[in-house]
């Protein structure tokens, strides 16, 4: 297991750093007493035994973004979304679902005697029904279709039939001719789901291109943190090597010991740099796991980063216009707001229809029979003890169903139903208020498309000026390299001081952070560059309403 080159690098100068502060140095620390020196030794040590727990993985940019959408939380989170929303059109859909029927019942009755002319009697109904009725994607229509059948016992001596059998076959079907026709509420829904649905897409793109341009950026500051280390390192050792070389001088009688202290007291102060330049590592390392790894990993928090890709400059020439017409094209919150627009649309289309009057055409036709035992009639109602009475004929329940079904007794039924509301109602409050939604989107979007252009081309001016810092810094960070090997040169022939040196030496140091950093910048610039063409960067995934 390789362990992370520059921090234990950092680690190792720190712990020579102190030791020689506390052997080399007359007066600095006496017999390893001092409270400095025993704070780093224990950081060293402490750190060491972290480091040997860790586990370094070396890890390309893109091998980062890859992870990244395996693995990021926020868009395994967003990644639900659409499967949500498909939910949603197959909610919408179901209304055009046919919906079957049935119905079984049996109802008793036993009527009271009205007098010698209507003795009492008891009645016995079974019932049996089925029906399917269905709305048609097509038209705004509808149909039902009900089958019945009935069989009815009485002991009432007046009735012919006992029992009696009765079925019947029905089919209305019932289309309108303005209101609901080209749309109706069912097709409203089904066509907002579907933009809810496309919706969803886009804000997954967002999170997703959002998500990298994060890893990316995260992935470029911990190389930047790493260089920056590597920098303080740079510095620590420059002032160590001063610092035995002014004990060398001391010794030989060309320096006073008193001018041995600001020698310690950079050492010390770069020290304290490397410190921090550590303590930036452990966050950059924090920054990209949460973006790239899965939390449910074991070695999550152990994990140490080792970027391959070094944060390197070279120079790119940029087209600002080409890009802001990729950008209006491409821009997912300008197709987030002309998706709202389509979703304007759709309700003023219902709404327009819904003002017109209700005409709907109605076609009903059905077919019954009836059957049963039929009864003889009765010679004298008032007889005191009346016989029984004969059966004079009989049709099964097969000769009522054959009769149904091959149409013997037809009936049906054509109209028109017109209905119109006199003065204004909801659907002209409604039509009114999504025309008028419908122009603020419209101007909304207008404002968009403006203040989309004006971030490519901020993000434009911001490659630019950072490649100009490069430029600059790296010039500078040579002229200081420059300044400080003269000032050397002058303070080994005796013509400077050691506070110039230290000047020159921070300076540098001061230069070469500069430099990185302007590195660092300018690739984060060409990540924005190139996200802000897809994704608005500082911003969140706004999530349009679809209640109209």
């Amino acid at each position: 297991m390789r362990l992370h080159q520059p921090i234990r690098r950092a680690r190792i100068a720190c712990l020579t750093a102190a030791t020689v502060l506390a052997t080399s140095v007359p007066g600095f620390a006496q017999s390893g007493q001092s409270p400095l020196l025993q704070s780093l030794r224990e950081a060293s040590v402490n750190a060491a035994a972290q480091m040997q727990e860790s586990e370094v993985r070396r890890l390309s940019i893109d091998e980062a973004v890859k992870l990244a959408v395996e693995q990021n939380l926020g868009i395994r989170i967003q990644r639900i979304d659409p499967q949500i929303q498909d939910t949603g059109i197959a909610l919408a859909r179901s209304n055009w679902a046919p919906n079957f029927s049935t119905s079984v019942s049996r109802v008793g009755a036993n009527q009271p005697a009205l007098g010698i002319i209507q003795p009492s009697y008891s009645n016995g109904t079974s019932n049996l029904g089925v029906g399917l009725n269905q709305f048609v994607p097509w038209g705004g229509g509808n149909y039902a279709l009900n089958w019945n059948s009935q069989r009815l016992t009485t002991t009432n001596p007046f009735s012919n039939y006992s029992p009696q059998l009765y079925s019947n076959l029905q089919f209305s079907f019932t289309q309108p001719l303005l209101r609901n026709f080209s749309v109706d509420q069912i097709r409203q829904q089904v066509g907002l789901s579907k933009k809810v649905r496309d919706l969803s897409d886009v804000n997954l793109q967002t999170v997703i291109t959002q998500t990298l341009r994060n890893v990316k950026d995260a992935y470029w500051d911990l190389s930047y943190s790493i260089n920056n280390l590597k920098a303080a390192q740079d510095s620590l050792a420059l002032s160590q090597q001063l610092l035995k070389d002014n004990q060398k001088r001391v010794e030989i009688g060309t320096l006073a010991p008193l001018d041995i202290v600001q020698a310690q007291a950079e050492v010390a102060s770069n020290e304290s740099g490397v410190i921090v330049a550590e303590a930036q590592i452990k966050q950059a390392q924090d920054n990209l796991r949460t973006l790239v790894l899965d939390p449910a990993s074991p070695d999550f928090w152990t994990i140490v980063f080792d970027p391959t890709d070094a944060a390197s400059f070279a120079a790119q020439a940029i087209d600002v216009d080409a890009a802001i017409r990729n950008a209006l094209d491409k821009r997912t919150d300008l197709r987030a707001a002309k998706n709202s627009l389509d979703q304007s649309e759709i309700n003023i289309k219902f709404y327009s229809n819904q003002i017109k009057p209700d005409v709907n055409a109605q076609l009903n036709y059905g077919t019954l029979a009836y059957g049963g035992t039929q009864l003889s009639a009765i010679e004298d109602p008032f007889a005191a003890a009346a016989g029984p009475r004969s059966i004079a004929s009989e049709r099964g329940y097969g000769s009522v169903l054959g009769d149904v079904f091959t149409n013997a007794y037809p009936q049906w039924t054509v109209g028109v139903q017109i209905g119109y509301p006199l003065g204004a109602n909801t659907a002209h409050a409604n039509l009114a208020r999504v025309k008028l939604e419908y122009q603020q989107s419209q101007a909304q979007l207008k404002n968009q498309e403006m203040q989309v252009a004006a971030q490519v081309r901020a993000a434009g001016r911001n490659v630019t000026t950072n490649q100009k810092r490069v430029e600059s810094a790296r010039v500078s960070r040579e002229l200081q390299e420059r300044k400080l090997e003269a000032e050397e040169k002058k303070m080994a022939a005796g013509m400077s001081s050691t506070f110039f040196v230290f000047q020159a030496q921070r300076d540098l140091s001061q230069a070469r952070t500069t430099e990185i950093q302007a590195i660092s910048d300018y690739n984060k610039s060409l990540v924005d560059f190139e996200a802000v063409q897809q994704v608005p960067i500082n911003g969140s995934v706004n999530a349009v309403q679809i209640a109209r």
